[in-house]
């Protein structure tokens, strides 16, 4: 039996979910690398039990300060979306503009070439 092949099932021994065969069961008694491994994950069983009893009040003022910050960030993210969204506007008239330029300009040389439509000289 390899250490590899029981390291997936010590969690789960640890918190009393699955169980080892004999022979897995033999190789852990005699290997240290398994039993460290069975020792580490009941201490981290046993920290997050004592978290579940703890209770954390926040500094005075933590509160308001977090909700500020976040208002905060909410402003500027709609701030930036105003602005992008402006940008495209403002790309998008520059790129009406122009199309309607080059067409004006082609109707002009058109008429021009016609004689229709005489330039200033």
């Amino acid at each position: 039996m390899r250490c590899e092949g029981i390291v997936d099932q010590l969690a789960g021994v640890a918190d009393g979910t699955a169980q080892l065969d004999g022979r897995a069961r033999r190789h852990v008694e005699t290997c240290l690398r398994c039993q460290a491994e069975l020792v580490q994950y009941r201490k981290l069983l046993r920290a997050l039990r004592s978290m579940r009893t703890e209770v954390l009040e926040p500094a005075p003022g933590l509160v308001s300060e977090v909700l500020a910050a976040l208002e905060e960030a909410g402003e500027r993210q709609a701030v930036r979306g105003m602005l992008s969204g402006r940008r495209v506007a403002y790309v998008g008239g520059i790129a009406a503009a122009t199309a309607a330029g080059a067409a004006g300009a082609l109707v002009l040389a058109t008429l021009s070439r016609r004689g229709r439509l005489r330039l200033a000289s």
